[in-house]
């Protein structure tokens, strides 16, 4: 049984775009996996029960990042993009991969 996020994630097109503020440049696994929950919970109303990123994300236009969303008993992969960089800011924005059929 899929949980009410997935089932909201699966339904909706999600490609936001965040800023973060970094002194090195680089946003952390553990604070791009919070912004992360933040986001999603404010796209589709439910918090994710866990994301977990696989490691920081430079702050270089075009890095990329992977992260898993667990919600329930289901996970997808998110992939998170740097767009643009200005001084310490970075933004970015992110895809969560499509439930498979």
């Amino acid at each position: 049984m899929r949980t009410p996020i997935v089932t909201a994630l699966a339904a909706a097109a999600l490609a936001v775009t965040l800023a973060a503020c970094s002194t090195s440049v680089e946003i952390s696994a553990d604070s791009l996996a919070e912004q992360l929950a933040d986001a999603l919970e404010e796209e589709v109303g439910q918090r994710p029960d866990e994301v977990e990123c696989s490691g920081a994300l430079k702050g270089e236009v075009g890095a990329t990042q992977d992260c898993t969303l667990t919600a329930g008993s289901d996970e997808l992969g998110i992939t998170v993009t740097v767009t643009e960089v200005d001084g310490s800011d970075v933004n970015f924005d992110y895809v969560v991969e499509e439930m498979p059929s």
